[in-house]
């Protein structure tokens, strides 16, 4: 199969449209962060970097950090960049961009999240990390795919029986984070959680300014959302997609949170860039030891 030019979109230099990366510029092993400005942050924990490139929202490094090649890249906020992202680095890793073809062997890249995150339960202490054991989609990203051999369709259910879901919203999607990852970055002082992605800021996350939110009532459905003796554990904007995505391709990834705000109790961390910090020296102790 042969990928036109209008869905491999490559720019003049043959690197991929939005990333603006070659194939060589990736390692194996890729860092997303939200945050343009976390990459020089994380790679400059690196002992040496030998690539930086930007586009857009779109920051790449590329380094070593005890001898283990590694790429950290920004994605911005949301499940569309991440569809970007995701679709992006799978190309520089299984197509050849110079015939518009698939390689032979199809590569598999570990992908990890580094991000902030807010709990939406009153136990979930602030400046804690939490690993995304599975997240379920608000959003409607991996509903635009053929999804259903990777969702898990009894999370789903149990959601939709016991929160009060609108009809006119996209319907939520639940998938498992990498069992392997999980069991790497898993440690006492780490709980393992169900992370919601949210579609936005505000309104989706049943944050009111001047705009009334729909079905507000919803939020404490979620709170008091149990399934298998697990709950709801934290809401962000990204990892369903990640995990989504990442399944589909055959990539394993894990979503690390720092927890930086907790909605029930309406508190904010006092020291989250510190908090950061400390997520991200732990994730490279872990992946380059």
């Amino acid at each position: 199969m042969i990928f036109g030019s209008s869905e491999l979109i490559l720019n003049a230099d043959n690197s991929i449209y939005h990333l603006n990366l070659l194939p060589e510029d990736i390692a194996d092993t890729v860092i997303t962060v939200g945050d343009p400005e976390r990459v020089s942050h994380v790679s400059s924990k690196f002992d040496s970097i030998e690539l930086k490139k930007g586009k857009r929202e779109f920051i790449t490094h590329t380094g070593y950090k005890n001898g283990k090649r590694l790429t950290v890249i920004s994605t911005g906020i949301g499940t569309d960049n991440i569809d970007i992202v995701l679709n992006e680095l799978d190309a520089l890793a299984n197509i050849n961009l110079e015939t518009r073809t698939l390689h032979d062997k199809i590569k598999k890249l570990t992908i990890i999240r580094i991000g902030t995150s807010g709990a939406i339960q009153p136990d979930i202490e602030l400046d804690s990390f939490l690993i995304s054991e599975y997240a379920i989609g608000l959003d409607a990203l991996i509903s635009n795919y053929e999804s259903t051999t990777i969702r898990e369709s009894a999370f789903e259910a149990a959601f939709l029986k016991q929160v009060n879901w609108s009809s006119v919203k996209p319907t939520p999607y639940a998938v498992k984070g990498d069992d392997r990852l999980i069991k790497l970055f898993s440690k006492n002082r780490i709980r393992l959680g169900i992370t919601l992605t949210a579609s936005g800021f505000y309104a989706p996350q049943f944050r009111e300014l001047r705009l009334k939110v729909q079905g507000k009532n919803q939020f404490e459905q979620i709170m008091g959302f149990v399934h298998e003796n697990c709950r709801l554990t934290n809401l962000e904007m990204e990892t369903a997609g990640i995990y989504g995505l990442s399944k589909l391709l055959g990539h394993s990834a894990i979503s690390l949170n720092a927890i930086l705000a907790n909605r029930a109790t309406g508190e904010f961390s006092k020291h989250p860039k510190e908090v950061v910090d400390n997520l991200i020296e732990y994730t490279l102790q872990k992946i380059a030891p």
